[in-house]
């Protein structure tokens, strides 16, 4: 597999493999999954080539972390870019409280049972980082992003938040990437503007974007990924097949956003796969392409729960579609005209 360095503030450089897994499917996101299998996944993954594994507290409480551990028990340490997040700490005396209506981050089927408290202070997040080492087994990181502080997740209080996250876990990471406990720190988020507040914010090597630019959405294009490239800021895109619609195209169910696919959604990614179609290509292909061409990004980190998916996935970083497939999505006026695909 393709593979892109990035050098890191500190110094350090780093191989990113094209396409990364993303493991909040492991921490029982939709659906409890089987111990075993979850962790041939990490083990498959790392056989056909992926060598960055993206995870966080949030994913099953530590779940998801558990069996990046496991999976990455025997693999070399020094040939692994692992990621995970801040702004999280977990209980495990506690139980978890009821999802909160009022936002819309997605809560998850199973996981272990402590609560999770947000807490993006200098203290919370070194306490996170040592929660994330020892459920992992590792004793150092290569990303750490602040994670989920946007209006997303906090609603009304992401402002607070937000000046949470920039007095304390950052000063905490800026101090971790400076002793190279941690080699590249960034933030992880769903909102393109948001993304941009926190760029222009901080000395940050990396940005995760999840959702604000694939095939069917590009809110990221026009400000955002320019940002990123005059700041020398890597991206992993997450979110590209926007929670599953563009890797099963528009099958009764069909998830965006993390909920049933509205029709006008289902519509538009008709017109996206008969176009696919007409150049030979599935949808899946074309939207991981896609993602890919934009010179900012580093990795375009995707989710899998059996190894026939990361196998799937690697496959299609692979192989090429053909460059009429992005004329013709731009003529029909499906594609955003300025978005690179060369």
């Amino acid at each position: 597999m393709k593979s892109r360095t990035f050098k890191t503030r500190n110094g350090t450089d780093l191989a990113f493999s094209v396409i990364g897994l993303g493991t909040a499917p492991m921490g029982d996101l939709y659906q409890l999954l089987d111990e075993k299998t979850c962790i041939a996944t990490v083990e498959r993954a790392f056989e056909c080539g992926v060598r960055v594994f993206d995870t966080s507290p949030h994913y099953g409480n530590g779940l998801s972390e558990s069996r990046i551990g496991a999976g990455l028990r025997y693999a070399p340490r020094n040939e692994l870019i692992v990621s995970t997040k801040i702004g999280r700490v977990m209980d495990p005396f506690t139980k978890p409280p009821p999802r909160n209506p009022d936002v819309y981050s997605p809560g998850f089927a199973g996981g272990y049972p402590h609560a999770a408290r947000f807490d993006y202070s200098y203290d919370g997040t070194m306490r996170s980082v040592e929660q994330s080492l020892l459920r992992m087994g590792l004793d150092r990181l290569d990303v750490l992003l602040i994670h989920d502080c946007d209006v997303w997740t906090h609603g009304k209080d992401a402002e607070r938040r937000f000046a949470e996250a920039m007095d304390g876990a950052y000063r905490a990471l800026d101090k971790l990437r400076s002793e190279k406990t941690v080699a590249a720190i960034g933030f992880g988020i769903n909102e393109a503007d948001t993304c941009v507040r926190f760029a222009r914010a901080g000395d940050f090597d990396l940005a995760m974007m999840a959702g604000r630019y694939s095939l069917l959405i590009q809110n990221g294009l026009s400000e955002f990924l320019p940002l990123a490239l005059e700041k020398k800021m890597g991206v992993m895109l997450a979110g590209v097949f926007n929670s599953g619609i563009l890797a099963t195209g528009a099958i009764q169910g069909a998830k965006f956003e993390y909920a049933p696919a509205p029709e006008d959604i289902l519509e538009r990614v008709r017109k996206i796969e008969a176009i696919c179609a007409a150049h030979g290509t599935s949808i899946r292909r074309a939207a991981l392409q896609f993602a890919l061409a934009h010179p900012a990004v580093v990795s375009v980190v995707l989710g899998g729960v059996e190894p026939a998916e990361v196998e799937a996935n690697a496959t299609d970083a692979d192989r090429t579609v053909p460059a009429g497939l992005w004329h013709d999505l731009k003529s029909a006026g499906l594609l955003d005209s300025a978005a690179p695909t060369d």
